[in-house]
């Protein structure tokens, strides 16, 4: 007995033995798919970032191999979509009572010698007052059924008609909105380009606001797109596992210079792909410029107000534009060498450039400088005014603007209408403001004139102002240099901005 019961405790000690080093196996085990795991999950992290940073800087590239042209107005056309007639229980007719669902039953020979016959006259008696009674109650829900039918087809009918109303109306607004557009009506054409821009997809995490505003004297289109902060970037680039303390942790980050390169790319990537989606989206060459602001919503960290700086500002014409071979362009330097775009250059300071022409300008909805209720619109015509007179409206309005100004007389003028100083320190300077009270484009030969003047009087800008518009060739050549063109619209807004009261009205249009 002894033997065996220290047989029985070899045993049972080998067997805790074997499980200890079982368990010891299994935890050593679990540890090394604990580590293999957390470095897998730090690789996981890094190409995550990896591919977040393909994206951001890929945008271009990723629209070019998509087929691209004008919106066909055919799909913009709601389908119709007829509601349907849903009767539920109505739609059948219930069965009516039947007599042998009442009927007694019929008594045998034997029932019959023992009174049930008798028995069975007075329940058949009953049996007809309840089957009638079933009857009428049939007729009488039969006939609610048939009112509820006539009601709910009548109401279907004028759900119907209303639905075929609406398409038909939508339909109507669309081929209004193609007849607008053929004619370049600004709403119409800003409505056009709204749509455009809606469809363009960006990365996931980037905002999706962008408006657009077209400007038919220029034949310009501005545009004004929000942007992500610069948080957009990663700032993390490779992951490591600590083992120490079982931690993934950041082995190498992203330098500043790095995240603005970055984030200056996405940005002129965003701008050349606006471009090239909106010229393609215009068959017709209703645009001939397109203007592009980039801008972003934040918070000034100094006043905690709301503030919207533009990043990035950038003036292209159709013609200009058709000579980039877009697939083999660096973003950033062609933006900025080939069509003068100003750029942030410290993005994550919030830095502001100054926008070559601001959204506002050619907002359709702020200021219409083409006015369809004349006869009851008492703002002055700025078109009425003699050439004098529209100096000295600018004048005033530069004045009003909170710039010191000074009128120049009609002859010697050595092409100035008028100075404007700006005292603002640092930032402020002089100004050479020409004005010309047209109806027609202005001629390039002006912009180039005005160019000379800035430079020969050593002025800080030169500003040309007129009723009218500009054509490409001015916008060209303004690019990268001290001109800011203001056309009618612009002129209208800055009116509007002031509270001095202004419209312009060609009188050909008078009945």
């Amino acid at each position: 007995m002894r033997q065996q019961a220290a047989r029985e405790a070899r045993e049972r000690a080998s067997q805790r033995k074997e499980e200890e080093r079982q368990r010891k196996a299994d935890e050593r085990q679990r540890q090394e798919d604990h580590v293999r795991e957390q470095h897998e999950s730090a690789k996981r992290q890094a190409d995550a970032v990896e591919q977040r940073v393909i994206e951001l800087t890929g945008i271009l590239s990723a629209a070019l191999w998509k087929p691209v042209g004008p919106l066909d107005f055919k799909t913009l056309k709601d389908k119709p979509s007829l509601p349907t007639l849903d009767l539920r229980s109505d739609a059948q007719p219930t069965s009516p009572p039947r007599w042998e669902q009442f009927a007694p039953d019929t008594p045998g020979a034997v029932s019959r010698m023992f009174g049930g016959q008798a028995r069975y006259e007075r329940e058949k008696a009953i049996a007809e007052k309840s089957f009638e009674a079933a009857l009428e109650s049939h007729r009488q829900d039969e006939t609610a059924r048939q009112r509820r039918v006539v009601e709910a087809r009548a109401k279907h009918a004028e759900q119907v008609e209303a639905a075929k109303k609406r398409v038909a109306a939508q339909h109507q607004s669309i081929e209004d909105l193609q007849r607008k557009v053929h004619g370049r009506d600004r709403h119409a054409v800003s409505r056009y380009f709204q749509l455009v821009l809606d469809r363009i997809q960006d990365p996931s995490g980037l905002p999706n606001t962008r408006r657009a505003a077209y400007v038919p004297e220029s034949e310009l289109l501005a545009i004004e797109w929000e942007l992500p902060s610069t948080e957009v970037v990663p700032r993390e680039k490779e992951f490591t596992y600590v083992k120490s303390r079982d931690v993934i942790d950041v082995r190498k980050s992203r330098p500043l210079s790095e995240i603005r390169q970055i984030y200056n790319g996405m940005a002129a990537q965003i701008a050349l792909r606006a471009l090239h989606l909106l010229f393609s989206a215009d068959p017709a060459k209703l645009v001939t410029t397109i203007v592009f602001n980039g801008v972003v919503e934040a918070i000034d960290p100094v006043t905690g107000h709301e503030i919207r700086p533009e990043l990035i500002t950038m003036r292209a014409t159709r013609e200009q534009f058709d000579q980039v071979k877009l697939h083999g362009v660096n973003p950033v330097k062609c933006v900025q060498k080939y069509f003068g775009a100003e750029v942030s250059e410290h993005p994550d300071e919030l830095a502001a450039v100054a926008p070559i022409l601001s959204f506002n300008m050619a907002d359709p909805r702020i200021v219409d400088p083409i006015d369809v209720i004349s006869d009851i619109d008492k703002r002055p015509n700025l078109l009425e005014l003699t050439p004098k007179e529209f100096e000295a409206f600018v004048q005033n309005l530069f004045t009003h603007m909170g710039f010191d100004t000074k009128q120049f007389k009609a002859t010697g003028d050595g092409g100035i209408d008028c100075i404007a100083y700006d005292p603002t320190p640092i930032t402020g300077g002089k100004y050479v403001i020409q004005v010309k009270l047209y109806t027609k484009t202005v001629a390039p030969t002006h912009v180039r004139d005005l160019y000379g003047v800035v430079v020969d009087e050593g002025a800080t800008k030169g500003i040309l102002i007129t009723t009218s518009g500009f054509g490409p060739t001015s916008q060209d050549f303004a690019n990268n240099k001290p001109l800011q063109l203001i056309d009618g619209t612009g002129l209208l807004y800055l009116c509007h901005q002031h509270n001095i009261p202004a419209r312009i009205l060609n009188p050909r249009r008078k009945t």
